[in-house]
């Protein structure tokens, strides 16, 4: 499997996945212009992607994708919550109801709740042949009946979202800081962690950290946070990226 995350921020999300039979986006909140930018940089036709899940509706991760469908025509696989919110935002023609585990072509994907401030909001795992993708964003917490199903796959990617010290003394209004550190909200360096840490196992090779705050993290405080915690807890890994909100990461292979 190959993954670029093509932006990864409070500005807008995309993140591209690839087997070898098929090639899905998940969400689109940044520009089609910019997604189809990144998409040509790395060598994909976006007339070749089949599908595109949508983890929620907050603006960040869908601004793009009425534009995109229109102009390519691809199909959304959404839930029905997500779909009854969608519809009234935009014509949805291309569409199927997933609710539950399905697969697309080779590739097995497995749904997941997700605890954020909207309506709908999931998580994936996705599995083609031996290996398996986790991908987790806005999130207050992880519900411990998903812990045993998330374990030992080959790649993470996950929220870090921001440093509680950087959040505490930064400038955002009270009530905004305690939704992001609620049950609700976003996973924090630490959490984010300290989940990796307890999940991952002998098949992890990498983690991909994303939906970084550009005004309540670094990159180097996520990084550092993680590091340690998977030197506390005595865990390897052969590579650590972070997303970046404008430029894309590498074709990371697993």
């Amino acid at each position: 499997m190959k993954i670029c995350v093509l932006a990864s921020g409070s500005k807008g999300n995309c993140t591209y996945i690839e087997t070898e039979k098929t090639k899905l986006l998940i969400d689109i909140g940044t520009t089609s212009l910019h997604v189809e930018k990144k998409l040509k940089d790395i060598g994909i036709d976006p007339h070749d992607i089949k599908g595109i899940l949508i983890t929620h509706t907050h603006t960040d991760h869908i601004s793009g994708i009425r534009i995109f469908i229109k102009k390519y025509q691809v199909k959304l696989y959404l839930t029905s919550v997500i779909y009854e919110e969608l519809k009234t935002m935009f014509p949805i023609l291309n569409y199927e109801i997933v609710d539950r585990n399905f697969e697309m072509d080779d590739l097995n994907i497995e749904i997941f709740k997700t605890s954020h401030d909207a309506p709908d909001s999931n998580g994936y795992i996705l599995s083609s042949r031996n290996t398996s993708i986790v991908y987790i964003t806005d999130t207050g917490y992880i519900n411990i009946k998903n812990h045993n199903k998330l374990k030992n796959k080959d790649l993470y990617i996950i929220e870090s979202n921001h440093d509680v010290e950087m959040l505490m003394n930064g400038s955002y209004p009270y009530h905004v800081k305690q939704r992001i550190l609620g049950d609700i909200g976003h996973l924090s360096n630490r959490d984010c962690s300290n989940y990796v840490a307890n999940f991952m196992g002998e098949k992890t090779k990498k983690i991909i950290l994303i939906h970084l705050s550009e005004e309540n993290n670094t990159p180097e405080k996520a990084l550092e946070t993680l590091e340690q915690t998977l030197l506390k807890h005595q865990k390897e890994v052969e590579s650590i990226y972070i997303a970046k909100q404008n430029e894309r990461t590498d074709v990371i292979e697993v």
